[in-house]
């Protein structure tokens, strides 16, 4: 019965030993960041606005999706046709932009991945990125999320990816 007591509090040890300093430790791990990390040092527009508080970033393993839409996702592609003619570009593929928005509802932080529509890495026409990356960046997109309890706002990831089909944009997501 000693010997079952004391292999359990060993075990007990080793286990804390293990979750305390190893699990977590990305030093030799290939994604040595969480899902939604976006390094604000390499970012485009990483100079624009400052994150709130002590920069914490809120939602970063799904990001913010609809709830970050102002008004609505309806509304931010009627307003993207609306704004934006992309009859001279012939590109096809998927733009992909990773970014934080700050609590003021400031889009910024940019990181952007071009594909094709087999989703391999292939760039696409910058002019028509530049085109969507200022639009995308545009602060009245973006809602201000707060948390319910005391309706702070905070800082949150945020991703959308373009779906480009003859230059024209075909698919929004999420």
């Amino acid at each position: 019965m000693l010997l079952v007591i004391v292999l359990s509090i060993a075990g007990l040890i080793g286990y804390s030993y293990y979750y305390y300093t190893k699990a977590y430790d990305t030093t030799n791990k290939p994604y040595k960041n969480y899902i939604g990390y976006v390094d604000q040092e390499n970012a485009l527009l990483n100079d624009t606005y400052q994150l709130c508080g002590d920069g914490y970033i809120q939602r970063t393993y799904n990001g913010a999706g609809l709830e970050a839409y102002s008004i609505n996702k309806g509304h931010f592609r009627d307003q993207l046709n609306k704004q934006n003619s992309f009859s001279q570009y012939q590109d096809s593929g998927y733009l992909n932009f990773r970014f934080l928005v700050n609590c003021e509802g400031n889009a910024g932080w940019f990181e952007v991945v071009e594909m094709n529509l087999d989703l391999e890495e292939q760039k696409l026409n910058s002019n028509l990125v530049n085109n969507l990356l200022e639009f995308t960046s545009q602060p009245e997109h973006w809602n201000i999320l707060s948390y319910k309890k005391d309706n702070t706002p905070y800082n949150y990831y945020m991703y959308i990816s373009y779906r480009i089909e003859n230059g024209k944009v075909t698919e929004i997501i999420p």
